[in-house]
């Protein structure tokens, strides 16, 4: 599991463009005790593995973090 935040979210210029198979994947909104409003959204991996249906990865982001996805977004998409 993994907290997104914008002081450690860095572009890096890959080599390698290539996409990755889909897979199931699934989102959630939380409130943490602080307060504070969450997205979690968690990947599931290939139907083929050891443990199906176990999280594969997760990843969590806040309002700020959101602001910051929604502008990079919006950039690189031309929306």
């Amino acid at each position: 599991m993994a907290l997104i935040v914008e002081s450690k979210f860095n572009r890096v210029d890959k080599h390698k463009k290539n996409v990755h198979e889909e897979v199931e994947s699934t989102y959630s909104i939380f409130t943490a005790n602080s307060g504070e409003k969450y997205i979690q959204i968690d990947t599931y991996g290939k139907s083929d593995r050891e443990i199906p249906g176990k999280v594969s990865q997760s990843i969590q982001i806040n309002k700020t973090m959101a602001k910051e996805l929604l502008k990079l977004i919006e950039h690189e998409f031309n929306l």
